[in-house]
């Protein structure tokens, strides 16, 4: 079966981090979401997705296709349902679309979406489905998904062998690939799974509590402080102290200062002693700016830190306040608290922020990508652009603000 995971209308409570991608291309856990169904299923997973995101994250039909909402996570009793899934019928979660199966032609027009599932037969499911409906939902979600992807990852196999300079607590629940690295390490699972990808180093002093992951190429830096559940994606380096937090990957936290409860995407770096809150004074409910509201939100949680969007950047000693959403391409520096929305492209701090122009992060974003051997090529120029024109009008409001305070 070909797979297709796509994205439906709560995409937009999933911004910033859906501006630069799909849903169904989060890290949730040890894997991404698609990378989940495409080993559950033993298939190739694409993306239907925004047009402007297709080149990136293309999709691929064949004959008979199912697509997948790509915030829905894989699990035994959804699995064994889509294996029964029967062309004319949808598995739906209340009023929310979960899988159907198309067959080319209805395909490409869903992909366009010209095609309706409104007369198709709906199969409703009692057990409840675990899915991303808004951001903090990644590290709410992420302690679970480690231990299924654990599961699913290390099965049948035996993990690699470290020397004895290092100290591995409950060994049954931590698993090592091979080729990674550890020295005068930490490694406690009695709370949770740990997976150790391969070409990985900790570094002498590293602590870990699970459940945890440490994405391929990554690296934690000596005395890093880790309790989980925590996602460190692939080609990132970490210090300081991180709690339940999900980097999904290409990004740099390599000193002292702490963040808990957050998400950091893709080509981010946070600078020296840079510091989030993840609780309020008053311990009062968290709230977070929500895109498509224009407005701050209820999150039902008490602890939430920050939502960072792909290539942000913070400078040293940068403190966020609890809930803050930073967007795509931002650059904060300086004293003080900055508020609790940093609008996609802004540039400054506490004192106010004015337009990162799209040249300037042009020139970032080429700098960084080279220092990891790869192209900041037209591509990705092409998504920055589109969310650049796209989240004028964030900017333009959020400068408002910042003069009257």
């Amino acid at each position: 079966m070909n797979v297709v995971l796509f994205d439906d209308e709560w995409r937009i409570n999933l911004f910033p981090l859906s501006f630069t991608r799909p849903a169904g291309a989060f890290r949730v856990g040890i894997l991404t979401i698609a990378d989940k169904w495409g080993k559950h299923l033993n298939a190739n997973v694409s993306y239907k997705t925004k047009p402007y995101l297709r080149q990136k994250f293309p999709a691929k039909l064949e004959s008979e296709n199912l697509f997948i909402n790509g915030r829905y996570m894989p699990d035994a009793d959804l699995i064994k349902a889509l294996k029964n899934l029967k062309e004319g019928a949808i598995i739906a979660d209340g009023d929310k679309v979960v899988a159907c199966i198309l067959n080319h032609i209805d395909a490409i027009e869903f992909m366009e979406d010209n095609y309706t599932l409104a007369d198709h037969k709906v199969i409703k499911l009692e057990t409840k489905l675990s899915h991303i409906s808004k951001c903090p939902d990644i590290f709410s979600l992420n302690g679970q998904e480690i231990e299924n992807d654990f599961e699913l990852l290390t099965k049948g196999r035996k993990s690699a062998e470290v020397s004895a300079t290092n100290i591995l607590i409950a060994p049954e629940k931590i698993f090592i690939e091979k080729g990674a690295k550890m020295e005068c390490a930490v490694l406690n699972a009695t709370s949770g799974s740990i997976y150790i990808a391969a070409d990985t180093e900790l570094m002498e002093g590293s602590m870990v509590r699970g459940p945890f992951a440490l994405g391929e190429h990554s690296q934690l830096k000596m005395g890093a402080k880790i309790y989980g559940p925590t996602t460190i994606g692939p080609h990132c380096k970490v210090g300081g102290e991180v709690n339940n937090s999900v980097i999904f990957g290409y990004s740099n936290k390599a000193h002292d200062g702490f963040i808990g409860n957050s998400v950091i995407g893709e080509w981010c770096n946070l600078g020296a002693d840079a510091n989030t809150s993840n609780l309020k004074n008053n311990y009062a409910e968290v709230k977070l700016w929500n895109y498509p509201a224009e407005k701050y939100l209820k999150t039902g949680l008490q602890f939430c830190g920050t939502i960072m969007g792909d290539h942000s950047k913070c400078g040293i000693n940068t403190m966020f306040n609890t809930g803050t959403i930073v967007g795509v391409s931002a650059n904060v520096f300086g004293s003080g608290f900055p508020r609790n929305f940093v609008p996609d492209f802004s540039w400054g701090g506490a004192a106010g922020f004015e337009t990162f122009s799209i040249a300037k992060s042009f020139e970032v974003a080429k700098l960084v990508f080279e220092r990891r051997g790869l192209e900041f090529n037209t591509m990705e120029q092409d998504i920055l652009t589109y969310v650049f024109n796209e989240t004028q009008k964030y900017r333009v409001w959020e400068n408002m603000v910042q003069k009257m305070f």
